[in-house]
């Protein structure tokens, strides 16, 4: 299909004697948020790390349209990833905690410069033009994600939810075509996951940029979601809308228990006066 950016087929992974993932195959559409859930060990970080090159498939591959056409992305080293479009934040976060929140975004456009050492050095036109670029984008992620108040302040003086939104913005300024975010609500507040899904909701629309995502707060992912991928113990359960897989008899199962322990459960928690 013309409008598949990312195609996962048949991945699977073996740490030792554990099968880690197991034949998981799915498309991720071009303009889409399409994410990714399932109780802890399902999986769903190995896929993520399948895609950003740190682990390689012990079987299976991911194909990939890259800025020059569609590429087999498993033969790609780490280091290509985000000069291909993609660019990933972390379930923890990973930032330079004694920089400032520009500087830190600063560092995601590392990919888009075209300048050497000796032109960087002496800071010919083309360097500082480079420069310019670099800040230009940055400012205009920082205006996207209303950083304006943290633009200048140190990433360790942050709140927590407050660093999650910078490690995002340095995401974006690497001008992806693919963003990855590994549980972006996670340690955040009911207002703050409001936030979050709003800006979600922005990159897709205003940005275009398609997002894939590792979540498990569910009211999230039914606000921000196309289709919905769900796992269990490394293998596909379930994919559709979110309201879909949410119904699916085995996501029940898997997060839950058995239905007729789900009804028992219902039975013994009713209130009766």
């Amino acid at each position: 299909m013309t409008d598949v950016l990312l195609s996962a087929k048949n991945l699977s992974v073996r740490f030792g004697g554990v099968l880690a993932v197991n034949n998981v195959s799915f498309d991720v559409r071009q303009g889409e948020v399409f994410t990714l859930i399932g109780p802890n060990g399902a999986g769903k970080t190995t896929v993520f790390n399948l895609i950003s090159r740190i682990y390689t498939p012990t079987t299976g591959e991911i194909d990939y349209l890259g800025p020059h056409g569609m590429l087999n992305l498993t033969r790609e080293p780490p280091q290509n990833v985000a000069s291909l479009g993609i660019a990933r934040t972390f379930q923890n976060i990973e930032l330079f905690e004694h920089a400032s929140v520009l500087h830190n975004l600063l560092i995601g456009r590392h990919t888009h410069r075209n300048t050497n050492i000796w032109q960087d050095l002496f800071f010919t036109p083309q360097t500082r033009q480079t420069e310019l670029k670099s800040r230009e984008k940055a400012e205009e992620v920082i205006e996207l994600l209303n950083l304006q108040h943290h633009r200048d302040s140190l990433v360790a003086g942050l709140p927590y939810g407050v660093r999650k939104v910078v490690e995002m913005a340095r995401a974006l300024c690497t001008e992806p075509r693919l963003l990855l975010l590994d549980e972006p609500s996670s340690g955040l507040n009911v207002e703050e996951t409001g936030d979050m899904a709003f800006w979600i909701q922005d990159i897709k629309n205003e940005l275009g940029i398609t997002v894939l995502m590792v979540e498990h707060d569910m009211t999230l992912v039914s606000k921000v979601s196309d289709r919905v991928l769900a796992m269990n113990q490394g293998e596909v359960l379930a994919m559709g809308t979110p309201r879909e897989v949410q119904t699916d008899p085995g996501v029940i199962e898997a997060y839950l228990g058995s239905i007729d322990d789900v009804s028992s459960l219902r039975r013994e928690t009713t209130f009766t006066p």
